[in-house]
C-alpha cells in the first residue's frame, strides 16, 4: 500500500486526531514534525510554551512508537523552508500523500498554502482537514453572509448547527506492521533566553491532559461557574496548554461534558454548560483570525481605535511587567504569570485593562508579553482577549467599561488569599487589608504606592476614547 506522511504540528495527540486517522486507512504511516524554533521566536513565543511544545513533541514520538509509526523530526528556521523540507522526506521515502490539520493564523495559513501548492506540483496528494475546531472558518455566517464579529451570535449558530457527526470521535488507530523505516533521536533542547518554568507544573502529553480533564469534571466541573473566577482556588480546568497544542482535542473535552450532563451541552449543569461556552469561545477566535486576517498584522479589529493616544511609558510598563504597580491583585497576577507561566482568567483580564486603561499603555505590549510568558500561548485566544480588553476588538468591553482592581480584588479574593500567595511582602498583613494597603501600612512594609490614581487613570481612558469619536464627527 502507497505510503502516507502525516506532518504534525499543534496537534499533539494519536487519539482522535483526523490526519493520523484518514492517513492510517490509506495506507502504513510516517509522521513528521517541523520544529521551526526560529518562526516560532519570531511570532513572540517564550521558552515556556517551546518547552512544553518539545516535551509534548517527546509524548507524541512514545504514542507513535506504539503504533509502530516512526516519527521523524526536522529543523527548519521559517515557515517557508516548510515545502522544501517535506518535499526531501517524500522523495526520500517514496510516499504518496501528505495529510495535516489546518492551523487559522495568516502566516500558518499561508506556510499550508505554499505546502500544498508545492506538493501538488509534483504529483503529491495533499489533504488538509478540519480538527481543531468544530465548523471551518465561514461555514459559520450570519444572515447577511459575513464572518460574525460578536459572540452571542455565534454561539447561538454553533449549537444551533452543531450534530453528533461533527462531535464524533476519531478511530484510534491500530498498530500497523513495522516499517523498515526508524524514528528519529529525539533532537536536542534549543538554547532559550529564559529559562522555562518548572516542568512539574505542566506535564506535557495526552495521558496528563485526560488526567487534567477528568480530575475537573469529577472534583470541581460543577462548581466551575461559581469558582471559575475565584484565583484562590483551582476553580478552571487549566487546559488551555494542552488545548492549545492538541494534545487534547475539543471534542474529547465535549464528549466527556456530554457523559457528566446527560447529553447536553447547553443545558443542565450550570458549570459544565459554562465550561462550554469558554470552548466556543476559543473557537471563535479562531474563526475570527481567519476572516479578519489584518489583526494577525497588529492591527485592532475596529480600525479607528488605531488612532487611540496611547502613551510611552516604559517605567510604568515595566512595573506592571514586574508585578509592582501598588495595586495587590494586579501585582500577584503579574508575578503568577511570571512564575508558572499561566494565569487565572478573571486575572487576564483585571491585568489587561489595567495596563490599557489605568496607564493607557497600547494593548499590544502587553499582548507581546503574555505571549512570551504563557505557556498556554496561542496567537488568537491572546490576541482576543487583549482587544476586549482594551475595547479595541471583536464583541469588546464598551470603552466606559474600566474594572477597579481593588473592587475586583475584594470581590474575588475576599480574604487576600492569592495575593498573600505571590505578593508575600503582604502575607502578613490582615487579610482584608490586603487589597488596598494604607500609607501608614506602606512605611512599614516592602511594596510600592500605586503608580497611578484609579480615579484619575479612569478619567484620562475616557477622554482618550471620546476624543476618537469627536475626531469622527
Amino acid at each position: 500500500m502507497a505510503r502516507q506522511l502525516v506532518w504534525f504540528r499543534s496537534d499533539l495527540r494519536t487519539t482522535d486526531n483526523t490526519a493520523l486517522q484518514e492517513a492510517a486507512a490509506k495506507g502504513p504511516v510516517i509522521a513528521v514534525f517541523l520544529r521551526s524554533t526560529r518562526q516560532w521566536q519570531h511570532h513572540g513565543h517564550g521558552a515556556n510554551k517551546l518547552d512544553f511544545w518539545q516535551r509534548g513533541v517527546a509524548a507524541l514520538g512514545d504514542e507513535l512508537a506504539g503504533l509502530n509509526i516512526p516519527l521523524l523530526h526536522r529543523d527548519i528556521d521559517y515557515f517557508s523552508e516548510a515545502p522544501a523540507a517535506l518535499l526531501a522526506i517524500i522523495k526520500d521515502l517514496d510516499i504518496t500523500t501528505v495529510h495535516f490539520n489546518r492551523e487559522y493564523p495568516l502566516n500558518e495559513w499561508r506556510r499550508d498554502e505554499a505546502v500544498i501548492d508545492t506538493l501538488r506540483r509534483h504529483d503529491v496528494s495533499v489533504h488538509g482537514y478540519t480538527d481543531a475546531i468544530a465548523f471551518s472558518p465561514g461555514e459559520l455566517r450570519t444572515g447577511q453572509g459575513d464572518f460574525y464579529s460578536v459572540f452571542t451570535p455565534f454561539s447561538r449558530a454553533w449549537h444551533r448547527h452543531i450534530t453528533a457527526e461533527r462531535l464524533a470521535l476519531r478511530d484510534t488507530s491500530n498498530p500497523q506492521p513495522t516499517l523498515a523505516i526508524s524514528s528519529d533521536p529525539r533532537p536536542p533542547s534549543v538554547p532559550m533566553e529564559d529559562a522555562a518554568v518548572a516542568s512539574q507544573l505542566w506535564p506535557a502529553g495526552p495521558s496528563a491532559a485526560a488526567d487534567r480533564l477528568e480530575r475537573f469534571l469529577t472534583c470541581r466541573g460543577r462548581h466551575y461557574q461559581s469558582q471559575r473566577d475565584i484565583p484562590a482556588v483551582h476553580g478552571t480546568s487549566e487546559l488551555s496548554p494542552y488545548l492549545a497544542l492538541g494534545m487534547i482535542s475539543h471534542r474529547q473535552c465535549l464528549h466527556a461534558v456530554l457523559d457528566h450532563n446527560h447529553g447536553s451541552l447547553c443545558e443542565g449543569d450550570k458549570g459544565l454548560v459554562s465550561w462550554v461556552n469558554e470552548l466556543v469561545w476559543r473557537e471563535f477566535y479562531q474563526h475570527i483570525v481567519f476572516g479578519f486576517p489584518d489583526i494577525c498584522r497588529y492591527h485592532p479589529f475596529q480600525p479607528e481605535t488605531q488612532r487611540l493616544p496611547w502613551r510611552n511609558d516604559p517605567e510604568g510598563f515595566q512595573a506592571w511587567c514586574e508585578g509592582r504597580t501598588g495595586y495587590p491583585i494586579v501585582d500577584a497576577a503579574m508575578r503568577q504569570l511570571v512564575q508558572t507561566g499561566w494565569m487565572h482568567n478573571r486575572l487576564r483580564m483585571v491585568t489587561a485593562m489595567f495596563l490599557t486603561k489605568h496607564l493607557l499603555i497600547d494593548w499590544r505590549q502587553g499582548e507581546a508579553f503574555f505571549l512570551r510568558h504563557l505557556v498556554d500561548g496561542e496567537f488568537a485566544a491572546n490576541n482576543g482577549g487583549w482587544q476586549w480588553a482594551a475595547s479595541t476588538g471583536t464583541d469588546a468591553a464598551p470603552y466606559f467599561r474600566i474594572f477597579n482592581p481593588t473592587t475586583q480584588s475584594k470581590r474575588f479574593d475576599p480574604e487576600g488569599r492569592f495575593i498573600a500567595r505571590f505578593v508575600p511582602e503582604l502575607s502578613k498583613v490582615e487579610g482584608k487589608r490586603r487589597h488596598a494597603p494604607t500609607p501608614d501600612l506602606l512605611t512599614i512594609i516592602d511594596y510600592p504606592s500605586p503608580i497611578v490614581d484609579h480615579k484619575a487613570a479612569r478619567q484620562r481612558a475616557l477622554d482618550a476614547f471620546k476624543s476618537l469619536k469627536s475626531q469622527d464627527k
